[in-house]
């Protein structure tokens, strides 16, 4: 994200993010859903700028952990005991400050230990780690094929050799998305091939997403830019993609931050979300309400929010789909920001109907407690009760844990 807009709120931030924390207490902490169990279970750092997270089992104790990218403060890794509750093991990752924005873990060596990507922003400086499988990491960032101005992130099979390829969103004075492949080779290491598998485009991408879109076994791309428009690629199955605009119905501009696929409606074909702000922290610019297109069967998507999704003032830099009444139907939670002027709020919860209308049930969903500038939201069981729980990064708010009930 971009730094400039922020800056003027920053010892402001600081002060609000002391309020939240101290009043958590005072504050609703659970409802017949979640308990925010923040204040015991993690580590209290109210000024970390936590952008991205993912959860996973790096030292291969069957505990899910807490893998941070930071903005602007060395990228984390919390340890779970099994119980949810994480301690910062520090030095894991490389001890300078950098503009990272998103993070992806799998086996990219194949060694069966996991391994850990990082991409950042302003300073370009993408990192990436091979896991040792005792939540110790080797840095080997020199692999990665380019630097960039860097928001999205994913990963996944394109061309289905087995090993794990990587997709690159980038911002920038020259936003060409990358494609770099894994090389069958030597895995673990990459090739760039942006130019066979990708067009040539001014992308603008803050958020990427790899999934099967057309059913036909091949991961194919949603791109979400913060300049229109959104972008749809299909996959030929070797890692070439063309864009399909004529498929992809965009009603509105939008400045999306990330792109969520799943099953809205319970037709057994991929939908898509894409949650967008009305600008990055300035003046009210466009709507920024979470846009829901439905799928057809046939890789076709109609917007069809206007009838589907209650509308938002709030922005919404992250979101999960979470089915926090186990009904069976996917629901959705939302971070959400007041901009202007850049204020925290409480984290916002969508409920399905079940057959993909989604109604606002926030105040009877989510505790009061997680008033933030809430950011990446990760979900996995951390307590081992077989209930998934939320995993919530911030922006200069204190990152929380929601565990699900």
């Amino acid at each position: 994200m971009q730094l400039s807009p922020f800056r003027k709120f920053y010892t402001i931030s600081a002060l609000l993010s002391l309020v939240v924390v101290n009043n958590a207490c005072s504050q609703s902490v659970e409802t017949k859903y979640f308990k925010d169990v923040t204040l015991t279970q993690l580590p209290i750092d109210a000024e970390a700028h936590a952008l991205d997270v993912v959860l996973a089992d790096v030292n291969k104790d069957g505990h899910l952990d807490a893998i941070l990218a930071l903005e602007n403060l060395p990228n984390r890794l919390y340890i779970n005991d099994g119980t949810g509750k994480f301690t910062w093991n520090k030095g894991v990752f490389a001890e300078k400050s950098h503009d990272t924005e998103h993070v992806r873990a799998g086996d990219f060596d194949k060694d069966g230990n996991l391994d850990v990507i990082f991409v950042a922003e302003d300073d370009q400086n993408h990192e990436f780690y091979l896991g040792n499988g005792d939540g110790t990491f080797r840095n080997v960032s020199e692999r990665l094929p380019a630097k960039s101005e860097a928001n999205g992130l994913d990963i996944g099979d394109v061309n289905g050799d087995g090993l794990l390829d990587v997709v690159v969103g980038n911002t920038g004075p020259t936003p060409q998305n990358f494609l770099w492949l894994n090389n069958p080779d030597k895995p673990g290491h990459f090739i760039d091939y942006t130019k066979e598998g990708l067009p040539a485009l001014r992308w603008e991408t803050q958020s990427v997403k790899l999934t099967d879109l057309n059913g036909d076994g091949h991961l194919d791309l949603i791109a979400g830019n913060e300049v229109p428009p959104n972008r749809l690629l299909f996959n030929d199955g070797k890692g070439r993609f063309t864009q399909q605009a004529e498929k992809l119905e965009l009603l509105v501009p939008l400045h999306t931050r990330e792109v969520l696929v799943f099953d809205a409606n319970g037709d057994k074909h991929p939908d898509i979300l894409f949650l967008n702000l009305t600008s990055n922290g300035g003046a009210f610019e466009k709507d920024p309400t979470a846009r829901l297109l439905i799928n057809d069967g046939k890789g076709n998507f109609k917007d069809e929010t206007a009838k589907r999704i209650p509308k938002q003032q709030y922005s919404t830099y992250a979101g999960a789909i979470f089915d926090f009444n186990h009904d069976g139907h996917p629901d959705i939670i939302l971070s959400a920001l007041k901009i202007p002027p850049f204020q925290p709020m409480q984290v916002q919860a969508l409920q399905n109907d079940g057959k993909g209308n989604f109604k606002l049930v926030t105040n009877e969903v989510i505790p009061e407690s997680t008033v933030g500038r809430s950011w990446g939201i990760a979900i996995g069981d951390v307590n081992k009760d077989g209930k998934p729980d939320l995993f919530i990064g911030q922006w200069g708010t204190q990152a929380r844990l929601l565990l699900g009930k």
